[in-house]
């Protein structure tokens, strides 16, 4: 992986004398100008430096996290579809009366979207066991999962929902 691949966060640098990568272990150097310099542990130009100015360092927590974004997909959904992920993201596992019931829509139009979500792989199936149920609402409430479907969002759920909050975030501030 070149060094131009490694996105590192603000206050950070990557080395040009040693250029580390990511199966490197790595030490940041505590620049005058107040940035980190990332070096190679081995690197020999820090033989010399002052031990005060060395910090230890990982990969993971100076590493930039690119945004997860949604696949074209996500222009299918509107706001009744994230009315509904947000309420499986507060809620935890509902079905889909209850849902119809708590955003103050028609129960058939819920089952349709619940469907599409799941296609979608937004929201998943859960299979007929113990259950905790409505977490936030009641503590420690567990039922036997029967006669109705349900549904719990998916990680993947949760980058499309976190995704439209911030675009929606954006959209507000402009």
């Amino acid at each position: 992986m070149s060094k131009e691949a490694i996105k590192v966060k603000e206050g950070y640098k990557i080395a040009k004398c040693c250029s580390p990568q990511l199966t490197d272990t790595i030490i940041g150097y505590y620049s005058y100008n107040n940035i980190l310099i990332v070096h190679k542990s081995a690197c020999e130009n820090l033989e010399k430096s002052e031990s005060k100015r060395l910090v230890s360092l990982t990969w993971s927590e100076i590493q930039e996290k690119e945004e997860e974004k949604p696949d074209k997909d996500y222009y299918d959904l509107d706001e009744i579809d994230f009315r509904i992920l947000q309420h499986h993201q507060s809620m935890g596992v509902d079905y889909s009366w209850m849902v119809a019931s708590a955003l103050n829509i028609d129960p058939e139009l819920i089952f349709e979207r619940h469907k599409k979500l799941k296609e979608l792989k937004l929201l998943k199936r859960v299979e007929p066991v113990m259950i905790q149920y409505r977490k936030n609402i009641v503590d420690s409430k567990w039922i036997k999962h029967r006669n109705h479907t349900y549904y719990q969002i998916t990680p993947k759920g949760l980058i499309y929902l976190n995704f439209f909050v911030s675009q929606s975030r954006k959209n507000s501030t402009q």
